[in-house]
């Protein structure tokens, strides 16, 4: 079987080295590479044949969540695993709705990192057991079986920042500005955002932020 290629991606270079040692030292897994913000991770990736990408959330320039997205956008064959220390369903839901495949908390990482990669590697979704303990059992079991939208489908806060800011008639070039993100993921937001509110028109987009407060 071949090997299984890890990016690993945190601005911590000792967290890096820490995780990388525990993977490489088990046949099958192999660390290809390693970014220390989010904009080096998609550089990177376009140069480094990966399976999966080790990902934290909070990071310089590209945060982790939008790092998923674009990652799922413009590679959506690799698996994403986000490790963080936030314990908070917030970011598990934000996670998720970005295309991550699995949220393990760096306190679990010893003992689990390999359960993730493995469970992730076999097409199911992974749930840190710290987390886990904290969700109601139907709700884990969403996630767990990736039907987390059904339970709920709020916006992401890049969806919320687009959101105001396509109310503020900006276009989708100054919005890309304004968020240090391409203009492609500024129309998959868009997308997503119609999609999740059932709006088909950006007057709709428009009515709906005045309603729910994003602009006055």
């Amino acid at each position: 079987m071949a090997e299984y290629r890890v990016v690993l991606a945190d601005d911590h270079i000792m967290l890096r080295h820490g995780i990388r040692s525990i993977i490489d030292s088990v046949e099958g897994v192999q660390v290809v590479g390693e970014a220390g913000d989010g904009a080096e991770l998609l550089a990177l990736l376009h140069q480094v044949a990966t399976d999966l990408v080790v990902l934290d959330i909070s990071m310089p320039k590209i945060r982790g969540i939008e790092a998923a997205a674009e990652i799922k956008l413009s590679f959506p064959e690799i698996k994403i695993l986000i490790l963080t220390m936030h314990k908070s369903g917030q970011y598990l839901h934000h996670a998720f709705a970005a295309g991550a495949d699995g949220y393990l908390l760096k306190e679990d990482a010893p003992k689990e990192i390999f359960a993730a990669i493995e469970t992730i590697r076999l097409g199911r979704k992974y749930i840190s057991p710290l987390l886990s303990s904290e969700l109601t059992d139907e709700m884990a079991k969403a996630y767990q079986k990736g039907q987390f939208q059904i339970l709920s489908n709020p916006l992401t806060l890049r969806e919320r920042e687009v959101l105001k800011l396509i109310a503020e008639e900006k276009t989708n070039q100054d919005i890309a500005d304004l968020l240090n993100i391409s203009l492609r993921t500024v129309h998959h937001h868009r997308a997503s955002l119609m999609q999740k509110l059932n709006i088909k028109k950006t007057a709709g987009l428009v009515r709906y932020a005045i309603e729910k407060g994003y602009v006055d």
